[in-house]
């Protein structure tokens, strides 16, 4: 249970310290856009590039990297099913889908991963899975939604490659493939700037809850209730269901891969809702009250298959 706890307390520690500055005014008007643009096109690239030029491309091929894939595109089909039915646009239903099944498998996925499962190289598959295949995607999709997609179809094949998130992801992997060995004057300095990526986004996080109204209120409470019912609920069920009934895993196996699939949604979802001016009170709702949800069902799912 302590590492439930010890995830939480710094995720919400760092989100006050944004919430604080917001409400002083330290950072200026402009505080939180710099701090997103700073994650979304300098930081966050950077952290995906060293994160995954060192990875162990092995475990792609994982019955838990299936089970997590599989789990994410059931939630994030009803999700998309649900949007295309209401009429909630690419954009919008694009963030609600990753709401529904994107999980926090860095700042509050390792600390888990360490104390609750004994070994931080246990949610690499899932870190992976989001970074390599999600991301792109959905970053792409974001693109092509706001206008990114008019003009020729060469541009419109080459908009991953275009897109800041994407070529830290797509090149970490490369260097990963390829066995290249990056010498420490070139990787550090990377490195010193993707530290920045996760303060940057629960601090912008914090200073966007300054002066909002309650969550879960106006047009966006129904995609924000579905999308946290689907991410705490809906996919750490699907994950049990497939790991246990299709998988066959057992014990710890079978613990890893639920406790995976029960984190809230990722903190980054809200950068890339803002960065595109789209769905930001919807990614901003969904992480929050997904985040508070998710730590008695955490808690829950530890106690019973632990």
């Amino acid at each position: 249970m302590q590492g439930v706890l010890t995830g939480f307390a710094v995720i919400a520690v760092v989100i006050a310290v944004g919430y604080v500055l917001g409400l002083r005014g330290h950072l200026g008007p402009q505080g939180r856009e710099v701090l997103t643009k700073l994650a979304f096109h300098v930081a966050s690239p950077a952290l995906l590039f060293t994160t995954l030029a060192t990875a162990d491309l092995s475990v792609v091929f994982s019955s838990r990297l299936l089970v997590t894939a599989l789990s994410t595109a059931a939630v994030a089909g009803v999700f998309v099913a649900v949007g295309v039915v209401r009429g909630w646009g690419v954009g919008r239903t694009t963030i609600g889908a990753l709401c529904s099944g994107y999980v926090n498998s860095g700042n509050l996925g390792i600390p888990i991963a360490v104390y609750v499962l004994g070994d931080a190289s246990l949610v690499a598959p899932v870190l992976l899975f989001q970074l390599v295949l999600v991301t792109p995607v959905a970053v792409t999709l974001l693109d092509l939604s706001g206008g990114g997609g008019r003009g020729p179809l060469w541009r419109v094949l080459l908009t991953p490659l275009r897109n800041p998130i994407a070529l830290g992801s797509l090149a970490g992997v490369a260097v990963a493939a390829s066995g290249l060995r990056i010498p420490d004057a070139v990787m550090d300095p990377v490195t010193l700037i993707g530290n920045m990526s996760v303060p940057a986004v629960l601090l912008a996080f914090g200073i966007s809850l300054c002066g909002s109204t309650m969550p879960m209120r106006g047009v966006e409470r129904r995609p924000v209730l579905l999308a946290v019912a689907l991410k705490t609920v809906g996919q750490p069920a699907v994950a049990w269901a497939l790991a246990s009934g299709v998988f066959g895993l057992r014990g710890a196996q079978l613990l890893d891969v639920v406790v995976t699939s029960a984190l809230p949604a990722a903190q980054n979802l809200y950068t890339y809702a803002s960065t595109y001016g789209v769905g930001e009170r919807l990614a901003r709702d969904a992480i929050l009250v997904s985040t508070v949800v998710s730590v008695p069902v955490l808690v829950g799912v530890a106690a019973v298959l632990g």
